[in-house]
């Protein structure tokens, strides 16, 4: 058991360009305990935690520490004062090994034979974590659990009393998560302090002992897990009631939008990623495609859209074929695009939100004039998703690169939806979203549905699947393993059809 250690935030505020990130925050979090951060997306929960790992410094307030205040300048100093942060996009470098990473990283790595004694280290905390991990293994060969784990045996060896969480499930499989949870518990168990930030409402309330809630950047509410429930929590995220069981009416078929006929993709290690696939996606049909990340979802997704090759095969929209024809022609035929990279494929993120707001679009008519942009119009645009889709942004005229991950991703869909696509492939469209905006998405995958287009949405997020589609593929090593109406009662297997188990 760890020394009884208390760490405290009082007074905390923050601001970025005159707009409030954190406005007067205080919480205090005590040796064994696991405090649950929620916020809607740009609350400024990932900004408070940067403050205390030392990524920012407040504009006013103080950090604490068993009653001693600390100034905590940059990260260096954050781990030397016991504080560790595993963030959501893991810092690990991909061609080493476990034991290369967390050596580098390492503040008191010897200078003669660092190789053992990390090793040592590595094993003993395996050991006492029931990590299972091989420090011999390059990160590339880790599962994104096994990388996680890298990274918290990377603060532990530091010295970290204190684990910072940054949305630590968004990219673990069910197996993973219920591991990381076990894991965490134990920490608990042995005195780690533990701050838990996460849109998931069902795992907040399953590992936490208190919540602490944030809304536009102030405290919403505080709540011990045991005295409250999931509705409460949710209401105090975004002030009002959220509907956990959309409902979704029935509708009759369309025609047929989409066509896939034997197709077969190269992944990019060179091998198929895509094994003769076929299937078919009609209007008025959201067609869902379940699995565990790295079946093939991406390379289908990106075949369609016409950004990878196909090897063999067809795809047809509308009757004609778009197999291997540019991202453009495939758009103009109808087809919209939510991608799975947001940052690094939605958006471009040093331009204004004014531009963003009709990238693949500013050649029509209606947006350019020849060999100019008719900038009233694209402004006009833009300002009608942030009012449609409740873009938070300070003005149209920011930078998009400073919006929260969830802003981004509503401007992303309001953008793809605006000119009513007869197509929309959709790649997990609410990842990392707050239970507002999921809820919000997931009414607009509905209604679009309801309009006449077809969907094709990926999601490793099997509640929204159920809830949203009206037939399912589930896939596995790059073939379907069935594809099912929703109400099938053979879906209950669909755990061992993603594991490749089953084939039905």
């Amino acid at each position: 058991m760890k020394k009884n250690k208390r760490l405290e935030m009082k007074g905390i505020s923050k601001s970025f360009h005159g707009i409030p990130a954190n406005r007067d925050i205080s919480f205090s979090i005590e040796s064994g305990e696991i405090l649950g951060l929620l916020g809607e997306n740009g609350a400024g929960k990932t900004t408070l935690m940067n403050i205390l790992y030392g990524l920012y410094q407040p504009d006013s307030g103080e950090i604490r520490i068993n009653e001693t205040q600390v100034r905590i300048n940059n990260p260096v100093e954050s781990i030397a004062n016991g504080i560790g942060m595993v963030h959501q996009h893991f810092m690990l470098i991909q061609n080493h090994s476990v034991l290369e990473n967390i050596a580098l990283s390492h503040k008191d790595t010897p200078f003669f034979f660092p190789n053992l004694r990390i090793r040592e280290k590595i094993e003993e905390f395996s050991k006492s974590f029931d990590f299972n991990i091989d420090p011999a293994k390059k990160i590339w060969q880790l599962s994104a659990g096994e990388q996680q784990r890298v990274e918290i045996i990377k603060a532990l060896l530091n010295g970290a009393d204190l684990l910072i969480l940054d949305e630590p499930t968004s990219v673990l499989t069910p197996q993973e998560i219920k591991e990381l949870i076990t894991i965490l518990k134990k920490m608990k168990t042995k005195g780690h302090m533990i701050i838990f930030i996460s849109h998931k409402l069902d795992e907040i309330m399953d590992i936490c002992d208190r919540v602490l809630v944030l809304q536009k950047g102030k405290i919403a509410g505080r709540a011990l897990t045991g005295d409250t429930d999931k509705k409460s929590l949710a209401r105090m995220m975004v002030g009002r009631e959220v509907v956990f069981n959309i409902k979704k009416e029935k509708l009759e078929r369309g025609r047929q939008i989409l066509s896939v006929e034997h197709l077969t993709v190269i992944g990019d290690k060179g091998f198929p990623a895509l094994k003769d696939i076929s299937f078919d996606v009609f209007e008025n049909e959201i067609f869902g495609v379940a699995g565990v990340s790295g079946n093939g979802q991406r390379e289908l997704a990106e075949a369609v859209t016409g950004i990878r090759t196909v090897r063999s095969g067809s795809i047809r929209i509308n009757d004609e074929d778009i197999t291997n024809t540019s991202p453009r022609h495939i758009y103009d035929q109808g087809v919209s695009h939510v991608p799975e990279e947001r940052i690094r494929f939605g958006i471009a993120p040093g331009l204004f939100l004014y531009d963003n707001a009709i990238l693949k679009q500013h050649h029509l008519k209606k947006f350019s004039r020849r060999y100019f942009l008719k900038y009233e119009e694209v402004k006009k645009h833009a300002k009608k998703i942030l009012n449609d889709f409740n873009v938070s942004a300070h003005s149209i005229n920011s930078r998009i690169g400073n919006l929260s991950g969830g802003n981004i991703q509503k401007l992303i869909l309001g953008r793809e939806i605006s000119e009513k696509p007869q197509l929309l492939v959709a790649s997990h469209p609410t990842y990392g979203l707050d239970v507002g905006a999921t809820e919000f998405m997931r009414n607009h995958l509905l209604e679009l549905r309801k309009t006449g287009s077809a969907v094709l949405l990926f999601s490793e997020d099997l509640e929204e699947i159920f809830e949203l589609c009206d037939r399912i593929a589930v896939i596995f090593d790059g073939e379907f393993m069935a594809i099912l109406d929703s109400g099938d009662n053979r879906l209950d297997d669909i755990g061992l059809m993603m594991a490749g188990s089953k084939k039905i």
